[in-house]
């Protein structure tokens, strides 16, 4: 079987972030795995447009065309405010019929609660575009003194890549005899 291919989307933009090296941990851990293609799609490297254009530009077709060529997804995001960053909410808006049928697993950071009211948030956006959420995800609490790449952390993304190639195969299959219709 071939590996599935699997988008790491760093959902956050802010100068000074973490969750570009955290995204690169993710990617990794999945590049480990002989059933995952991970593909890195960090929202930063994309020149998106200040506000939604009435025709998708290049670099918005840019962007969906890998979510459409993706078999599942690890979104890798902050938590602002006990949500998720604009930034990738936008981005989120730009893919419609793309995302359909397809798995997302969650890593997650923030101060205290390791960015799992941002996961919250994000499953119920998920879910509104047909969107498979595994049950597992990584929480990286910001204020522990501890590295990224810890036994308990490697653990949980190993769970959710079982996870997440479960249902990314699962609903390719899927998708290949009978086309998904919303």
């Amino acid at each position: 079987m071939e590996p599935l291919r699997i988008a790491v989307i760093i959902g956050s933009t802010r100068e000074g972030r973490v969750g570009d090296g955290i995204g690169r941990w993710v990617a990794d851990v999945a590049a480990q795995r002989d059933d995952v293609e991970p593909v890195v799609l960090d929202l930063a490297d994309y020149d998106f447009p200040p506000c939604y254009p009435g025709r998708p530009t290049p670099e918005v077709r840019r962007f969906t065309g890998q979510v459409a060529d993706a078999d599942g997804f690890v979104v890798v995001t902050p938590e602002y405010n006990r949500s998720f960053p604009a930034s990738l909410k936008q981005a989120i808006d730009y893919a419609y019929d793309e995302w359909h049928a397809k798995p997302a697993g969650f890593v997650s950071y923030g101060y205290r609660s390791e960015g799992f009211h941002a996961v919250e948030q994000l499953r119920t956006v998920f879910t509104e575009l047909h969107v498979m959420t595994v049950r597992t995800g990584v929480g990286v609490n910001l204020l522990a003194d501890e590295p990224l790449d810890t036994e308990h952390r490697r653990r949980a993304a190993e769970a959710m890549f079982d996870q997440l190639t479960w249902w990314a195969s699962a609903l390719k299959e899927a998708r290949t005899r009978r086309p998904y219709v919303s």
